[in-house]
């Protein structure tokens, strides 16, 4: 259903709970740009697995009630708010505000994934990749990096290890650091740091994996990334795309009414195929 003069359709959480806690309404008020804001028409929305985590209530900072889910958006600039000037296109990752599930909405920048492949080969480092399939793997290898692993195998830690000579890696970005941290950080070489992105509950580690090695543990979640190091970031990801070396891989694509689905299959999916996306 298209949007409306005045109204559009949006997902809306109103309590914290499973998937079924996302409603679909039909009559959301399309929002006014403010100062500084753009008025985005959506073409399509990313599902992350951190939405499902807001969404259960688990995540460490919580929106107010009721709220719009999201955190990606691409699609169309219609309106603009005072005292903007310029803009080149409408995209969105990660920005301070976090609502996107809709027809239209605003917002800001950056991003994890398949990506992480491409911007490490382009930046020149030997970049290694896990992935649960046969498939999973070659897009994996099809996307930058030099070799794949199976993570599924009993024993592709000691394949990894044989690879680097048992110099262990540099540096790890961990999408779900509750199964894999302690194993990581028996990856590492010295000095080497774990990244961690994501995860979805608690693991237990031996501190001396680290002191061992002098390796660091570090959390990711952009809530202290300034205005500028934003502003970087989406410079770099917009000319990696002009160049032609980021190249977004679209996975699955749910309509607007399959928001349940989407979330359960984030979750429990047997490998992402790309992004997968919302459309309205």
């Amino acid at each position: 259903m298209a949007a409306t003069r005045n109204v559009m359709r949006a997902v809306r959480v109103f309590e914290f709970g499973g998937p079924e806690v996302l409603k679909l309404q039909s009559d959301v008020l399309i929002p006014v740009p403010k100062e500084n804001q753009v008025l985005i028409q959506v073409h399509a929305c990313g599902v992350n697995p951190v939405e499902t985590y807001i969404r259960s209530g688990n995540y460490a900072r919580k929106p107010a009630l009721p709220y719009t889910p999201g955190s990606d958006v691409a699609g169309v600039i219609e309106c603009v708010g005072e005292h903007v000037t310029a803009f080149k296109r409408a995209c969105q990752s990660r920005g301070k505000c976090a609502s996107t599930w809709c027809e239209w909405r605003s917002k800001y920048f950056e991003k994890v994934g398949i990506a992480t492949c491409q911007i490490a080969r382009a930046c020149g480092l030997k970049v290694l990749g896990t992935a649960g399939t046969e498939e999973g793997m070659n897009i994996v290898l099809r996307n930058g990096a030099h070799q794949a692993f199976n993570h599924r195998e009993a024993n592709y830690i000691d394949k990894v290890k044989e690879h680097t000579g048992m110099e262990g890696v540099d540096i790890i970005i961990e999408m779900l650091s509750n199964v894999n941290l302690a194993t990581d950080l028996q990856l590492l070489s010295y000095g080497g740091r774990v990244m961690v992105v994501g995860s979805r509950g608690p693991i237990e580690i031996n501190p001396r994996d680290t002191m061992s090695k002098e390796s660091s543990i570090i959390g990711v979640s952009l809530f202290l990334e300034t205005e500028e190091e934003r502003h970087e970031c989406a410079t770099a990801l917009l000319d990696g795309i002009e160049a032609g070396w980021l190249k977004p891989i679209v996975g699955s694509e749910y309509p607007l009414e399959k928001v349940v689905k989407a979330h359960e299959d984030i979750i429990h999916s047997s490998g992402a195929r790309g992004k997968m996306v919302l459309v309205p």
